[in-house]
This record gives structure tokens, sequence and C-alpha cells, in this order.
């Protein structure tokens, strides 16, 4: 399957002396930081809630409620790096009263793959489990251990029973990375699936974010 690409006409690396905080889910931090570098978007400040979270993700939104209120005033322009993570909306309340944005889509695999890309990886497989750069490396920890699959192998067929094939979303060409997954289809029976993503649209919403500011910066200076 080809990889996914998300090209825009114009990517923002002119320095922007306003800061931009963005409150990230942790397992998306590596990526923001590598974005950050690869950009120069030095003005992109992250502060990361705990990945695990999402073991417990009726705990995400009053923890990001905190996190906002904790930082608004050193901020004018925050950005939260956070699907709907299995919140059911409650992710979307906090931000509709604090007036944030956040990234498109119900999870990471939909806005590293892209969303017409998700729909039909879906609608060709239902029964799907997917990994991403982060899901392949802490396979163990977030995956294995929290399941009891360590202990209790067992329980493989009761998880991942109605599974058919592993689909490792990668954001990154990193061969350790490919063969953990590929040792993750194994484990867990399923068919394997490599499809290269790259940063999706975690890529392009992160620079649309930093050209708005860019943009509202030259206009205020215009006004001045």
């Amino acid at each position: 399957m080809p990889g996914c690409a998300f090209p825009l006409s114009r990517w923002h690396t002119e320095p922007v002396h306003e800061s931009i905080l963005v409150i990230a889910c942790g397992a998306l931090a590596h990526e923001i930081n590598e974005l950050k570098q690869l950009y120069g978007w030095e003005h992109l400040h992250l502060k990361s809630i705990d990945a695990w979270l999402h073991n417990r993700p009726e705990l995400i939104p009053d923890r990001l409620r905190k996190k906002i209120r904790k930082y608004k005033k050193e901020y004018s322009q925050i950005f939260v790096a956070y699907a709907d993570c299995g919140t059911g909306g409650g992710i979307d309340r906090v931000l509709e009263g604090e007036g944030i944005e956040r990234l498109p889509g119900a999870h990471c695999y939909q806005f590293f793959a892209g969303t017409q890309r998700f729909s039909a990886l879906s609608d060709a497989e239902p029964g799907t489990f997917y990994l991403t750069d982060f899901l392949a490396r802490h396979f163990e920890r977030f995956v294995i251990k929290p399941l009891r699959l360590d202990k209790q192998p067992e329980l493989r067929d009761k998880y991942f029973g109605n599974y058919r094939r592993l689909v490792f979303l990668s954001q990154t060409r990193n061969d350790a990375l490919l063969a953990a997954a590929r040792d993750a289809a194994v484990r867990l029976d399923l068919d394997f699936e490599h499809v290269h993503c790259g940063y999706g649209e975690l890529e392009s919403s992160l620079n649309a974010v930093v050209t708005r500011a860019a943009d509202g910066k030259e206009d205020s200076h215009l006004l001045a």
C-alpha cells in the first residue's frame, strides 16, 4: 500500500516571537519535538500529559482542563495535541469551554494516516489492530502488560480473537521499530501490514497553528 503524504503549499519556518503552547499526549511528545527541530519552531513550547492515561481515558478531560488553566495566563495561544482518544466527546467539551482547538479525528491512528486513508484501511479489514511508532516502541508496556498477556498468554484469544490484521502506521523509517511491529503481529497471531505515513495531520495541523500565529503577528504590525 502506498505511503501517506500531506503536502502543503506553505510550510512556515520563519521565526515567530510570541510563544505557542502545545499540550499533548505523551505518546506524541517525541514526534512533536522532531517537528520542532525540523522546522525550527523554537517558539512552540510543549507540555505533555502521561500517555498511560489512554488506559483510563475518562481521566484525560479533567487532567487536560487543569493543564490548560495552569498555563492559560502565560500563553495567549494554546493548541491541544489530542484527538478524542476514547473520551466520548469529553475532550471537546473541555476545549469548547476554554476556546481551544485540538487535532482532528477520533484517535492518533486517524490523524497520522489521514481520515481518508484510515477509512480505507478500516473498510478493507474492520478487524485491524493498529500500531504507531510509539506503540511499537512501547508495545510491552502499553499492550502486553496492561492486558496481562505476559502472565496469561491464553487471554490473547479473549482480547484479539476478532482481529485479523495488525497495521503498523509508521512515522519514521526505522528498521528496529519495523522489526518490533512485525514481532508484535507474530505475538498476537495477526497478519502484518506496514503503511508509512510520516507525521500526517499532526504535522499539517501544527504547521497551520504556527502559520496562523505568524499571519496574526504580521497583521498586527500592519495595523499598528
